[in-house]
């Protein structure tokens, strides 16, 4: 499944707890603020906070935001 059909899934599914839904769409958040990185710099944990509460009201603590962008794969750049 793609990364963007788990998130979709993950926001509508009731039977997944709060630490399992917040870490799917946290990275979908990593990866949205990585591909609206400037040409060459890599999404900040900030940027990927911004987007998860943006796009999909889910707060996140920067611990979170590193831990997505460290699953997300690799940074453009």
């Amino acid at each position: 499944m793609t990364l963007w059909r788990q998130v979709l899934a993950a926001l509508n599914d009731t039977t997944l707890d709060d630490a399992e839904r917040e870490a799917i769409v946290a990275r979908g958040a990593a990866q949205l603020a990585g591909r609206r990185a400037p040409e060459g710099q890599r999404a900040t944990p900030e940027a990927v906070m911004a987007v998860a509460f943006d796009e999909f009201a889910l707060l996140l603590d920067a611990d979170q935001a590193r831990a997505a962008l460290r699953q997300s794969g690799p940074a453009r750049g």
